[in-house]
């Protein structure tokens, strides 16, 4: 029986009482929360494959929370981060917004402004996951594709009529037709539009199926 995880929200603060009072929030909210002591606590304990977000301090001895954000873009998938800082620095917040943070808070934080921004977070994180999850079945869905129908299919995201593909590829209209309809089922398309959204998608992706085609229309 397979069991569905609500979101867990890291805490990455050195402040013991801080962190036990924001939890204990948190967790009255209805979120799953995990406690950290540190950025290298955080990097050698948590598998960040979970849905969630980190809401991370700015300053802590060690690493700081801007080197842990450093860090944590190399990572796929990223998790959104939500600064908090007893200090009110705006080139800190500055840089941090830069890097790719969700939200950036001044310690206290009320209540609201924060749970808020956590949802703000854990719904960008749904937003990716699902985005790559997608991708992930576009890229299954391509590599299905034989050598002839890759190349059909970027004569079609190009805009060629069957007779330009079939005289491009030295084929018949027929055979063109047959290479199209396969194309059309194994990529999931009901029309060309959706396979020249499904095209782009993996070219933006890193699977560069759509090249330019030089030959004459």
């Amino acid at each position: 029986m397979m069991t569905t995880y609500a979101p867990l929200v890291r805490v990455v603060d050195d402040d013991s009482a801080f962190r036990t009072a924001v939890c204990r929030l948190l967790r009255a909210a209805g979120y799953r929360v995990r406690e950290f002591a540190s950025a290298g606590e955080f990097l050698m304990t948590d598998s960040h494959e979970e849905a969630g977000c980190v809401l991370l301090d700015v300053r802590m001895p060690g690493a700081s929370g801007l080197d842990l954000q450093a860090s944590l873009a190399k990572r796929e998938p990223s998790l959104p981060i939500i600064f908090l800082t007893a200090y009110g620095d705006v080139p800190l917040s500055v840089q941090a917004m830069k890097g790719g943070a969700s939200d950036f808070l001044a310690k206290p934080v009320p209540r609201e402004e924060l749970l808020c921004a956590i949802r703000a977070a854990l719904a960008r994180d749904e937003h990716d996951r699902t985005k790559r999850s997608e991708l992930r079945s576009l890229r299954s869905c391509y590599s299905a594709l034989s050598k002839r129908e890759r190349e059909v299919l970027q004569y079609v995201v190009a805009g060629r009529l069957n007779k330009q593909i079939a005289a491009a590829i030295g084929a018949s209209e027929r055979t063109v037709k047959a290479h199209r309809a396969r194309v059309m089922e194994k990529m999931r398309a009901s029309s060309v539009a959706d396979l020249v959204r499904a095209a782009d998608r993996l070219l933006a992706g890193g699977a560069g199926t759509r090249e330019a085609q030089s030959e004459p229309a």
